[in-house]
C-alpha cells in the first residue's frame, strides 16, 4: 500500500493549492523511489510518459488563439457573413457541415472540435442563418440551434473516425476482439464502420432538415398573424 503515497501527496498538493505541476512531479518521484526504481528509471519514465502524450498540448495551445479571434469579433463576423447568403438555413448549413466532417474523419483529418471549430464558427454561421431567415428567435430555438451544432460534431466524429484504420477506436476494437479470441484485422473493423458513417450521414442531414421545416412553420404563422393585424389596423 506504500506504493500509493503518490495518490495522498498530489490530494495533499491540491488542498493546499500547490504548483500543479510540481506536486505532480514530485508524487511520481516518491512513488518511484518507494517502488524501488532507480532515479534514473524514474526520470525515463517520466521522460516517455511525456513524449507519448506531448499532442495532448496541442489543444491546450489552441484556448487563447481561439479566445483572441473572438475577443476580435470572430463569431460576429461569421454570423455576418452567413446572414448575406439568403439560400442558408440552419439545416442546410449543419447538414453540410455534417458531410464534411464524417469525410474528414474517415480519412483521419481533424478539421473539428466543440472549441475549436464548433464554437467560434458553426454555431454562429447556424446562429446567423436562423436570425437572417426568421428575424429574432425565442430563446428555446436559440438553445436547440446549440444542441443541433453540437450533434454535427458529434455525429461526424464519432461515426466517421473508425473507417479510418489507424484511429484508436478501430484498434481498441481490434485489440479487444483478439484478446476475446475473433480474428479480425483493422481492415475489417474499418469496412463495417462504412455503413454506419453513410447511414449517419442520411439520418443526421434528415433530422437538421426537419428542423428548417419546424422553424418554418412555427415563424412563418407568427410572420402572416402579424401581417394580417396590421391589415386590420
Amino acid at each position: 500500500m506504500i506504493k500509493l503515497i503518490g495518490i495522498l501527496i498530489i490530494i495533499i498538493g491540491f488542498i493546499l493549492k500547490l504548483d500543479t505541476i510540481a506536486v505532480v512531479v514530485f508524487a511520481g518521484i516518491i512513488t518511484g523511489l518507494v517502488a524501488g526504481m532507480s532515479f534514473n528509471e524514474i526520470m525515463k519514465t517520466l521522460g516517455s510518459a511525456f513524449v507519448t502524450n506531448r499532442y495532448m498540448s496541442i489543444f491546450i495551445i489552441t484556448l487563447p488563439v481561439i479566445g483572441l479571434l473572438e475577443r476580435y469579433g470572430l463569431r460576429e463576423r461569421s454570423a455576418y457573413l452567413i446572414s448575406k447568403i439568403k439560400s442558408a438555413t440552419v439545416g442546410r448549413l449543419t447538414s453540410l457541415y455534417l458531410i464534411i466532417r464524417t469525410l474528414s474523419a474517415m480519412f483521419g483529418l481533424r478539421i473539428g472540435g466543440h472549441v475549436q471549430f464548433i464554437r467560434p464558427l458553426i454555431l454562429p454561421m447556424a446562429q446567423g442563418a436562423g436570425e437572417s431567415r426568421y428575424g429574432e428567435m425565442q430563446d428555446s430555438d436559440k438553445e436547440a440551434i446549440k444542441g443541433l451544432a453540437g450533434a454535427v460534431e458529434n455525429y461526424g466524429n464519432f461515426f466517421g473516425q473508425n473507417f479510418f484504420v489507424a484511429s484508436g477506436g478501430v484498434l481498441l476494437v481490434v485489440g479487444v476482439m483478439k484478446e476475446l479470441g475473433y480474428k479480425i484485422e483493422a481492415i475489417d473493423a474499418a469496412k463495417a464502420a462504412l455503413p454506419i458513417a453513410l447511414i449517419i450521414m442520411v439520418v443526421g442531414t434528415l433530422q437538421f432538415l426537419y428542423y428548417d421545416k419546424k422553424f418554418d412553420m412555427k415563424y412563418n404563422a407568427k410572420l402572416r398573424i402579424k401581417n394580417d393585424i396590421t391589415k386590420n389596423v
